[in-house]
């Protein structure tokens, strides 16, 4: 693999056929990755996290950048299943459009059953606040599950916040999919000492 590294200004052009038809002509036949990797292929290597949970269960939740593991995890759901994605991103209402977008590349169908919680952002993309960080340090002393401040820590604070505001019927039997993500833990964490 070699990774090409562009600026901004060239970032935000990265789907444009000139940009692409512009490394093609450098490097001849490549595979680019979108950003997040996220694609049908994406979608469909998600939709395997579903089906390997022995476990029988009412809601999955799952923290949400690009929307290509929660269009996984919601193809891959069967009736009455629900999926909660949980937004990193301020403002990420336009997620729900890329989710449905992810859902029709795969040809799924898109079960009534799935939404998008955008209220635990804390700010938006990799920022955080000394109440997040609080809550991963807390999660970590409680449950020995290293949370990151980027996805995994926002998911979780949003889903045991709707858990105390009694959002799910009792009984309700929780999945929450832990992305990975903690090496970038470090800086956080001396930010906020």
């Amino acid at each position: 693999m070699q990774l090409e590294y562009i600026d901004r200004s060239r970032y935000r052009n990265k789907e444009d056929a000139a940009f692409i038809n512009t490394l093609r002509e450098h490097y001849g036949r490549f595979y680019l990755l979108p950003e997040g990797g996220s694609n049908a292929l994406a979608v469909k290597g998600c939709a395997e996290i579903v089906a390997e949970i022995e476990q029988d269960f009412d809601f999955i939740c799952s923290a949400c950048g690009t929307g290509a593991t929660l269009a996984g995890i919601i193809s891959g759901l069967k009736e009455p299943q629900k999926a909660i994605g949980f937004a990193v991103l301020k403002g990420a209402g336009f997620l729900r459009d890329e989710i449905e977008n992810f859902l029709q590349l795969s040809e799924t169908d898109s079960p009534a059953g799935w939404q998008l919680n955008t209220d635990y952002h804390f700010g938006g993309y990799a920022k955080t606040t000394p109440e997040l960080w609080t809550f991963i340090e807390k999660f970590k002393q409680d449950f020995d599950i290293p949370l990151d401040a980027v996805y995994t820590g926002k998911m979780f604070y949003g889903l045991f916040d709707l858990i105390q505001q009694g959002y799910f019927p009792a009984g309700s039997r929780i999945i929450a999919v832990h992305t990975g993500g903690v090496q970038g833990n470090f800086g956080f964490s001396q930010k906020h000492r």
